[in-house]
């Protein structure tokens, strides 16, 4: 009973707690309704990080309210990368990169051969000319120094292309370099474009596994969206140090241009005539060099400033994306908490319920065997009930219950065929011609008192034979339950738990046996009348398909010489749990009745 208390408490404890979290995770999902729009930005750097982060987001099951976020971070990832080649092009236009000394050989030799095919292009084009207006020998003779021509152009080419190869792969040839940006960021728009969302519904599957996969599903999603979110915030906080640092230097050339208070170089008033003239035009050099140069700058600063925004509002859009994702997450947490719940208020009530058909049971006038075989079999159907229950809410009804309960049927009946027989043989032994606890019983050749009978196991109290009942040898034999089945079993207790027992004197030579006779036969009547008489009757009532008027509970008794005196066997009906009482008190009254010198009054004397 204390268990049962300290159970229910504790159920009672976890029921509370998960009803709490199941009312804290039913609140509305906070999803922001609104998507901020953002401007284009551009970028020095070929990085892919962003559109690829955003096309395996978009690729993962997503529901119609994480659509807007997808599409918008679809977007500005696909706006950062047009962005991102532009600039990039623009930075190898600007500013290309230094030659090593192999790629100046290269660059040497690639000049070499352009010159020698703009020789051929046009040596090709005057004897084409030529030809047309030739005629006779001239004109075969043109004929085949055009061929020749051709043959050298063509060789000609074929070294100008080997030569931009190799320049292209040391990193010496920017056009070559600026058109495989070009070709990757046509790939990269067409794999965006390829790319279409799918909204997929949210699987609400009953069950705490499901609910478990889901939960794991949205927050494996949720990590992705955290370190894209911090990708962007980073990229931010970067191109805002470079921002900063362009500023610096602009604002340190334009410190370094300008004169001192603003007066005139002493070159520019020395200088005059030609001179004059050849200063100002490097002058307007300089200046027009220096013009782009802020142009570039003040491009770069704008560039920025729109790609920081950007980084800004695309960290905004995946936080968003996070709040709607966290949403369904609280939604399945809600959902797992309410099966908690449920399963805790199935543990609660079965405890409950076992403790009050215990007390109910307990108030009956039922028979000891009858209560304890109403409460085992109670007890297993209200366990076996929550178990099916419990298991219900854990992994949810199956989808093909036929085809399931046939193959788990065929596995169970194959694997488990001694547990399903010994279940079986229980429901034999608690029928009518079953066995009770505290019934003496013969099993496979062990006989005992029955201490034990679960669903699968009888376990017997070890003693001797039928009539020496009262001797356990202390060893507790367990069976299967299948034995009820597959094999035979002896119940040597009646409906009334009556037995037969044996009360066995010997008496020396030389005495007169029939007074003791006479006497331990009446001490034996006297003290099993009742017992007698009612054994009998209950024996009839049991057996009404045939005639047991001549069927007699009355003791018997038996004399035999033996070796030393004469045996006097007595056999009586009695209760089997009060044979030990009876028999102890019929052997004192034997052991009286041999140390009486004279003969018992009112013996017969043979």
């Amino acid at each position: 009973m204390m268990k049962q208390k300290v159970a229910a408490v504790v159920l009672v404890l976890l029921l509370g707690a998960s009803l709490y979290g199941f009312f804290r995770t039913g609140t509305a999902e906070g999803v922001p309704a609104k998507i901020t729009k953002i401007a284009l930005a551009e970028g020095p750097i070929v990085d892919q990080t962003t559109l690829s982060t955003a096309q395996q987001l978009a690729k993962m099951p997503t529901t119609a309210e994480e659509k807007p976020f997808a599409e918008e971070a679809l977007r500005l990832a696909d706006h950062d990368m047009d962005l991102t080649y532009a600039a990039a092009e623009r930075e190898a236009e600007e500013h290309p990169p230094a030659l090593s000394p192999e790629a100046k050989a290269i660059e040497a030799r690639l000049k070499k051969s352009e010159d020698a095919l703009d020789a051929d292009n046009d040596l090709v084009e005057q004897l084409t000319a030529a030809e047309a207006k030739a005629s006779g020998a001239k004109k075969d003779a043109l004929h085949d120094q055009l061929i020749l021509a051709t043959a050298h152009r063509e060789e000609h080419q074929d070294e100008v292309d080997d030569a931009k190869g190799d320049l292209e792969r040391a990193g010496g040839d920017p056009k070559s370099r600026i058109e495989a940006m070009l070709q990757e960021h046509k790939a990269s728009s067409q794999t965006t474009d390829a790319l279409h969302l799918t909204v997929s519904a949210a699987a609400d599957e009953p069950g705490l596994i499901h609910r478990f996969g889901q939960w794991m599903a949205f927050h494996q999603k949720q990590l992705l969206l955290w370190k894209a979110k911090q990708e962007a915030e980073s990229a931010a906080a970067f191109l805002t140090a470079r921002h900063e640092a362009v500023e610096a230097q602009i604002s340190a050339r334009r410190k370094s241009a300008s004169p001192p208070g603003g007066q005139t170089s002493p070159a520019q008033v020395s200088a005059g005539g030609q001179g004059q003239t050849a200063l100002s035009h490097q002058d307007s050099a300089t200046m027009l060099k220096t013009a782009k140069q802020a142009a570039a700058d003040q491009k770069a600063l704008a560039s920025f400033d729109k790609q920081i925004d950007d980084q800004k509002e695309l960290a905004e859009n995946y936080g968003n994306w996070i709040e709607a994702v966290a949403g369904k997450q609280r939604t399945v947490l809600h959902n797992a908490l309410n099966g908690v719940s449920f399963i805790l208020g199935i543990l609660l009530i079965g405890v409950f319920f076992d403790s009050w058909l215990e007390r109910l049971l307990g108030r009956t006038s039922l028979d000891r065997r009858q209560v304890e075989t109403m409460r085992t079999l109670t007890r297993v159907t209200v366990q076996v009930c929550a178990v099916l229950f419990i298991l219900l809410v854990i992994f949810g009804p199956p989808s093909q219950l036929g085809t399931i309960l046939g193959l788990a049927g065929a596995g169970l009946t194959v694997a488990l065929k001694d547990f399903i027989v010994g279940f079986l043989g229980w429901f034999v032994l608690m029928g009518k011609n079953g066995i009770r606890l505290g019934d003496w019983v013969e099993i496979n050749g062990v006989t005992g008192e029955v201490v034990e009978l679960g669903m699968l196991h009888t376990v017997l109290l070890e003693t001797g034979n039928w009539t020496d009942s009262g001797h356990p040898t202390g060893r507790r034999v367990t069976f299967t339950n299948s034995y009820a089945i597959e094999g035979h079993y002896f119940n040597f207790s009646t409906s009334g738990q009556w037995m037969w027992d044996e009360l066995q004197v010997v008496l020396p030579l030389g005495q007169d046996p029939y007074p003791i006779i006479d006497a331990i036969q009446k001490k034996v009547s006297e003290a099993t009348t009742e017992t007698a008489k009612q054994a009998e009757q209950e024996w009839k009532r049991a057996a009404k398909s045939r005639d047991m008027s001549s069927l007699s509970a009355a003791p018997a008794i038996n004399v035999k010489p033996v070796i030393g005196g004469i045996e006097i066997a007595v056999r009586y009906v009695t209760r089997a749990n009060e044979r030990y009482q009876l028999r102890a008190k019929l052997y004192q009254a034997a052991v009286k009745l041999l140390g009486q010198k004279t003969p018992p009054s009112g013996t017969a004397q043979p």
